[in-house]
């Protein structure tokens, strides 16, 4: 054989090298499309943590507002025994507050305010400030204008009905009697 004949396992090896750049090229491209399939997958992962974190941090203040704001439907309704109290006590004449026959009775009613309102104070209950303040519609409920010159427009002047919050939420608004301009 000469060297310008051709083997047959040159033609072989020939052969293969003809197509090695080609599979090269194939092998860079699916690499490529590898690692774009990766950078793809780990943004997913990332977007998947996030949102778990979203969704535990969501449930832990889901837990705590309702650990928190628990007896809210409770405290509404012993507002209105605290109410009525108050009105029993406001009611009794100064004569009878002296009276000996009265004087413990009038004692243990008042002795349960103040329990009441202890227990308010332990829940986080508090009464919100209403006279001489303005009119805050996040917190007083306006029931009537009454026209005056004592005070500046706007400015509560009567509380009908003491109001709440339990926390930092609204659990009763006040009641009130705003001032007005005179016509």
């Amino acid at each position: 054989m000469t060297d310008n004949e051709t083997r047959p396992q040159d033609a072989e090896v020939e052969a293969e090298l003809a197509g090695v750049p080609e599979s090269m090229t194939e092998a860079a491209d699916e690499t490529a499309q590898l690692r774009e399939a990766l950078e793809v997958a780990k943004q997913d992962v990332l977007y998947a943590k996030a949102e778990t974190q979203n969704v535990r941090r969501r449930m832990e203040k889901d837990i705590a507002d309702a650990r928190a704001y628990a007896a809210t439907s409770f405290a509404r309704d012993i507002l209105s025994v605290s109410d009525n109290l108050s009105r029993a006590l406001e009611t009794i004449p100064a004569e009878l507050r002296e009276d000996d026959k009265f004087k413990s009775l009038v004692a243990g009613l008042e002795a349960t305010g103040r329990e009441i309102e202890k227990v308010f104070g332990n829940h986080g209950i508090t009464r919100i400030a209403a006279k001489g303040l303005p009119l805050d519609p996040h917190q007083h409920q306006a029931m009537m204008e009454m026209p005056t010159t004592d005070h500046e427009a706007g400015t509560v002047i009567q509380e009908l009905q003491a109001g709440y919050t339990i926390k930092d939420r609204l659990l009763r608004p006040a009641m009130v009697v705003v001032a007005k301009k005179p016509d």
